[in-house]
């Protein structure tokens, strides 16, 4: 055999093997993006109408890719994250709070990540959790390999303030949401080599309303041209912060764009932009009535758009309703990976409405067709503290039992419910039929607190999940970010409803703030029968802070530098019970103000 035949034997071998670039690339699994915003509403985007401000990365999605008419989430945070994240209803999952433990999916629920994981993806969550703190509820035990953010309902501060780094607590660099686009970007481009998940989820234009000078200084005195609808109840200042976060995200949404772009990844990558809840005041929404905490349109309408270039067309629109429900058996879908929850799903596949693969064109519009069927009898529901209201492709039922038509009055303006009885009763007995459903098992009580999961070294537990006694004070009514103060008498105490996992030996930091004057303050660790006794030593005399980046008057808890001290190491038997804080002697005037107790695992 010539040299000439065998180098063409070689060729032809080597052809069939590896294939043409395009089977190739056809072969490689496809990259997802999620950005989820934190109380940003429906009408807090350029491409949605609103001109007092410009989100042109955003408005890029939807002009390149598919936009969603009338898609739904949760009232408020924590419930829309568990429905994304599961599929499935919020209470189904054990999710009945922002704040306190009732924000904690169950650990029996299968994650998106775990998902996305279970199939070879690297996953990543950058920014907010709000579905619980310690393991099996961090994220780090939900599929998420990488996390980097907070796992709290809201953060006390944006400018490089304290974050959870896969469990370990460290500062975080410059304007939150910038770090937070800043580590998304750096992780799509260490893995660029293969298939990534990525969940980037912004805590703007949640309260505190801090914001850096640059977007600030253009909003400060701007003139705003659009309004709420209850325009006595809007505060102007609180607006223009929100706005002006609002531009703050869309630019950094830029910078993972931009990314993409620069890595030649935009052709492999789904990327999709939704909100947690409607907005955090009454600021122009496009007429919808309600704001964030309404089951009303405004508190649950949320844009999605959704860009995957070749394969969604520039342009799309989806006129059905859909939710965050909807996203894991979508994206599961048109990635081609498995469902793997043994827990039937609420949510639906809506990939047929947005892309047909295979097939001549008369397919494509049966596929088309039958999904929008399957879709035309559909309902939705909404639900927040025991309120509940479901639509449909036409029509809303309230909480309160009014009708109103979405088409013609999306306003929620005039209730027809004399005019459609027959409508009124039928939706009035599916919400019957749905409460006893998924609100039947819904337990309100306390689930313990874990300590010493098996698959973590660290547990953190913070003053927002305490149970404060005798005189001790939250710093704010709203738990999430507050520390707790007010420490006078040893008969105060301080609590958390524990279950040990594993038993051994713990060490202990107590994260506190203390003035010189109250240095001294002996304090024990308790629980069945076993403690750890310390001194307050040293102090750490810092003021309130935080309000130096406020834009506009706060309601949460101001924050202080909280700094660690070693208590111990204390003897955990294995089983639940009350750990105790309590002092056993003060000098001073006080003990201290506590934020957090760290137990790490020997």
């Amino acid at each position: 055999m010539s040299f000439r035949s065998l180098a063409l034997i070689i060729v032809i071998f080597c052809s069939c093997a590896i294939g043409p670039p395009d089977a190739l690339a056809a072969k490689r699994p496809t990259n997802v993006v999620v950005i989820l915003s934190d109380d940003q509403g429906w009408g807090d985007f350029s491409f949605n109408g609103n001109t007092n401000l410009r989100t042109p990365y955003v408005d890029s999605l939807a002009r390149d890719g598919a936009q969603f008419s009338r898609f739904y989430v949760c009232p408020v945070c924590s419930p829309t994250r568990a429905e994304f994240l599961t599929g499935r209803y919020h209470p189904r999952s054990g999710v009945h709070d922002v704040s306190t433990g009732g924000e904690r999916m169950n650990a029996d629920e299968t994650t998106i990540a775990e998902t996305f994981q279970a199939a070879g993806y690297a996953t990543a969550l950058f920014g907010k959790w709000h579905n619980g703190q310690q393991w099996p509820y961090h994220p780090n035990a939900r599929g998420f390999a990488e996390f980097y953010g907070f796992c709290s309902g809201h953060w006390g501060d944006y400018f490089s303030p304290p974050l959870d780094h896969n469990g370990e607590i460290v500062r975080g660099n410059r304007y939150l949401e910038d770090d937070l686009a800043e580590h998304a970007a750096t992780f799509i481009e260490r893995h660029r080599d293969r298939p990534f998940f990525v969940y980037l989820a912004f805590n703007s234009p949640h309260s505190p309303m801090q914001v850096p000078d640059r977007w600030w200084n253009e909003f400060k005195e701007k003139q705003l041209t659009l309004h709420g609808t209850n325009a006595a109840r809007e505060d102007v200042a609180h607006t223009r912060a929100a706005l002006a976060m609002c531009e703050n995200v869309d630019w950094n949404v830029g910078r993972v764009l931009d990314k993409l772009d620069e890595l030649k990844l935009a052709e492999n990558t789904i990327v999709l932009y939704f909100c947690d809840n409607g907005p955090n005041g009454h600021r122009w929404n496009g007429g919808l009535k309600g704001i964030k905490g309404s089951t009303d349109e405004g508190g649950v309408r949320s844009p999605l758009v959704i860009r995957w270039p070749g394969k969604i067309a520039a342009g799309t629109r989806v006129p059905q309703i859909a939710g965050a429900i909807d996203l894991l058996p979508t994206l599961a879908s048109l990635t081609g990976v498995p469902l793997i929850s043994k827990k039937p799903l609420d949510g639906k596949n809506l990939a047929p409405l947005l892309v047909n693969g295979g097939g001549d064109a008369g397919e494509k519009r049966e596929s088309t067709a039958a999904a929008v069927d399957e879709l035309r009898d559909r309902m939705i529901f909404s639900h927040w503290g025991g309120a509940v209201s479901v639509c449909t492709q036409q029509y809303r039922l309230d909480r309160d039992g009014k009708l109103f038509d979405l088409i013609t009055d999306p306003g929620q303006i005039k209730d027809i419910s004399e005019r459609q009885p027959a409508e009124q009763a039928r939706l009035s007995a599916a919400v019957a039929a749905w409460k006893k459903d998924v609100l039947g098992d819904l337990t309100n009580g306390h689930r313990p607190f874990t300590i010493g999961h098996s698959g973590c070294v660290v547990t953190q537990l913070a003053a927002a999940d305490a149970v404060p006694h005798g005189g001790i004070k939250r710093s704010s009514v709203h738990p999430n970010s507050s520390y707790l103060t007010h420490w006078t008498s040893t008969d105060d105490a301080i609590t958390w409803n524990a279950e040990v996992l594993t038993a051994g030996d713990y060490s202990v930091e107590v994260y506190y703030a203390c003035s010189p004057a109250d240095v001294g303050s002996s304090i024990e660790l308790r629980i069945n029968g076993n403690q750890v006794v310390g001194q307050l030593t040293e102090p750490n005399d810092v003021p309130l802070r935080g309000d130096e980046h406020d834009r506009v008057p706060r309601d949460e808890s101001y924050v202080k530098d909280f700094r660690p001290m070693k208590l111990g190491v204390i003897h955990f038997e294995k089983g639940r019970g009350d750990l105790t804080l309590r002092a056993t002697k003060i000098p001073g005037s006080q003990v201290m103000d506590l934020r957090l107790l760290v137990l790490r695992r020997k």
